[in-house]
């Protein structure tokens, strides 16, 4: 399960989406559109779409059973 804010989580393979929310639409906490398979409208997180991106990520990657990556490697790499 991955955490949007505001209370409410998904199932991190049902995420098949998430969109910045920019402009006068990004108010009171509101930061990511998460689109979830099986609901029509997206929810909004309080989260960025890159710590939701992270998040689901290391469910899905424990999921499989892949032990996680080193943070840090000092190899200039990036999780997106």
């Amino acid at each position: 399960m991955i955490p949007l804010g505001y209370g409410k989580f998904v199932r991190a393979d049902r995420v098949f989406a998430v969109v910045p929310i920019e402009g006068d639409e990004r108010r009171e906490g509101r930061r990511t559109y998460v689109h979830v398979d099986g609901l029509s409208e997206p929810l909004v997180a309080s989260r960025s779409e890159r710590a939701i991106l992270a998040d689901v990520e290391a469910a899905l990657t424990e999921a499989a059973g892949i032990p996680r990556r080193r943070s840090g490697s000092g190899r200039g790499e990036t999780l997106f």
